[in-house]
């Protein structure tokens, strides 16, 4: 599955909530540091997906990702909830 299958199949899902994440790296005075963000939220699915290809199509060096997230929900408490692993190598 590509990047836009994975978007498009999670714009689908059933939890409300379409919520953008972030990640880059930055530098910073001590050297580059991974930063991820939640940059936009929605109950909007057709407002998410033109957000996220605005947001990849303005900062192509940035890894964005869409997650459907339900509403008054521990997130720790799901086998996967929204998130974006910055690796060393990728500073």
């Amino acid at each position: 599955m590509d990047y836009q299958e994975y978007i498009n199949l999670v714009l689908e899902g059933a939890a409300p909530l379409k919520v953008i994440m972030c990640g880059n790296v930055q530098e910073s005075a001590d050297g580059k540091v991974g930063v991820v963000s939640i940059v936009y939220a929605t109950l909007n699915k057709d407002a998410a997906r033109q957000k996220i290809l605005e947001l990849a199509q303005a900062s192509p060096n940035d890894y964005y990702m869409v997650y459907s997230v339900p509403l008054d929900t521990d997130l720790t408490t799901l086998s996967h909830y929204p998130s974006i692993a910055i690796s060393k190598s990728d500073l």
